[in-house]
């Protein structure tokens, strides 16, 4: 029989299991069913049909076994949500950061991610709670940490910096997600089509007129009048269409690295 070291059996058994530890099992031959089917499988599901049609049951099926039988693998499904959230990790293809700026590096970091959870927006559904530092998530990390080497700062601000730019991977990715989503929503209800027809196969001019970022800005410049909103008609008059660009999407990212390097800039100061 299989025991468990010292060291594992202080882990959280989910943890054990994040990690591929082995834990003690029955005699008898290897179960053809594992963590990583099981997983596997999940994420297929969520890659064609989203998160909400992840079920112990719908993953059981598309196995070919039964729900119960993945229970002996996995507790519950708020630990297969957990398990496929270090998997996510694994989906996205970390950059080669090797030769660059720490600054480089780290927008390459954040761009990679955001661009991937759009790509894929289920991932954004997965709940906080789900979350874990699995091998796979550890791989970013210890990427962003690599990258961050050349400054002089402890572990803790590192970290400190991780933290802050993965928060903004979140919510960045989130709301051009969820505002493509309620732009596709509704380019399908007005046009007649299947619910499940595929943002690719939408017209783009439509998904940019239906965008509720383009509301805002026809609420910008036909309602909001100077008489009560007299500091945004200012700003608008200033505003210049030929200052736009393709980078501004990233300006958000930009003010952070800024502030970020700034911060360094002072600690090497003292």
């Amino acid at each position: 029989m299989d025991t468990m070291t010292e060291q594992e059996a202080d882990v959280p058994e989910v943890l054990n299991r994040l990690w591929g530890a082995q834990t003690p099992g029955r005699r008898g031959p290897k179960a053809a069913l594992s963590v990583d089917a099981i997983v596997r499988g999940a994420v297929e599901i969520a890659e064609t049909d989203g998160l909400d049609a992840v079920s112990m049951a719908r993953v059981g099926k598309a196995l070919g076994y039964s729900a119960m039988a993945l229970y002996r693998h996995v507790a519950d499904k708020d630990e297969l949500l957990l398990l496929m959230s270090d998997a996510v990790g694994g989906l996205m293809e970390l950059p080669d950061l090797d030769g660059m700026s720490w600054r480089a590096a780290m927008e390459l970091w954040t761009r990679t991610q955001i661009e991937c959870m759009v790509a894929r927006p289920w991932i954004l559904d997965l709940p906080l709670s789900a979350t874990a530092p699995g091998p796979q998530r550890l791989r970013w990390v210890d990427a962003a940490f690599d990258a961050l080497v050349e400054l002089d700062l402890s572990f803790a601000h590192k970290l400190e910096i991780i933290g802050i730019l993965s928060q903004y991977v979140l919510g960045e990715a989130r709301v051009v997600a969820e505002s493509q989503r309620t732009a596709a929503d509704i380019v399908r209800r007005e046009a007649g089509l299947d619910p499940a027809t595929p943002i690719a196969d939408l017209d783009p001019d439509a998904l940019a007129a239906a965008d509720p970022y383009a509301a805002f800005e026809v609420v910008l410049t036909k309602l909001a009048g100077p008489e009560r909103f007299p500091a945004i008609t200012a700003a608008l008059a200033d505003a210049d269409d030929d200052d736009a660009s393709d980078d501004d999407s990233w300006i958000g990212l930009s003010v952070m690295l800024d502030g970020i390097e700034k911060f360094v800039e002072g600690r090497r100061r003292g």
